[in-house]
C-alpha cells in the first residue's frame, strides 16, 4: 500500500513540477532523474531544451522524451561493449511509445495538440484554446504512469 501511495506521489509531483511552470520534459526527467540521484538543477538544465517537442518544434512530445531519458538514466550501457544492456534499454523504449501511442494515438506534440507550435498561427491557437493547461497535464500524467510500470 505505502509504495502505491509512493508511486501516486510521483506522478502528482510530475504533473505539479508541469503546472507550476516547467516544461513537460522538465516535468518527468526531474521527478525521476531526482528520484535516481540526479541533482534537481542538473536534471531540470539537461530537459529543459525538450518542452513542446524539442525546442517548442512540435515534434516528440516531452512527456515523452523526458520519460525516454529516465530509461536511459536507469538502464542505458555505460560500457561500448555491452549489447546486452544497449538491447533492453531499447526494449524498454518501444514499450514506453507503445503504451503512450495506445493512451494518446501519437508521441508527437503537434499531433497531440492538433495544431504546429513551431508556426505563429499554431502557437497562437494553442494558447488561445490552452491547450498546455488542458492536454498537455494528461500528457505528463500518462508518461509518469507508464514509467512507474517500466521502473517497476
Amino acid at each position: 500500500m505505502h509504495d502505491i501511495g509512493l508511486k501516486m506521489n510521483r506522478v502528482e509531483i510530475a504533473v505539479s513540477c508541469f503546472t507550476e511552470g516547467f516544461n513537460c520534459a522538465q516535468a518527468i526527467f526531474s521527478t525521476y532523474g531526482e528520484k535516481m540521484g540526479l541533482d534537481r538543477e542538473i536534471s531540470l538544465r539537461v530537459s529543459g531544451a525538450f518542452g513542446g517537442g524539442m525546442g517548442r518544434m512540435g515534434e516528440v512530445c516531452g512527456a515523452v522524451t523526458g520519460a525516454l531519458m529516465v530509461i536511459g538514466l536507469k538502464y542505458g550501457k555505460t560500457k561500448a561493449e555491452d549489447e546486452e544492456t544497449k538491447e533492453k534499454c531499447y526494449a524498454l523504449v518501444k514499450e514506453f511509445v507503445s503504451k503512450f501511442k495506445d493512451r494518446n494515438g501519437s508521441i508527437l506534440c503537434r499531433e497531440l495538440l492538433g495544431y504546429d507550435m513551431n508556426t505563429p498561427e499554431g502557437l497562437e491557437l494553442i494558447k488561445k484554446e490552452n491547450l498546455f493547461s488542458t492536454r498537455c497535464p494528461k500528457f505528463v500524467r500518462d508518461s509518469a504512469e507508464i514509467i512507474e510500470q517500466i521502473l517497476e
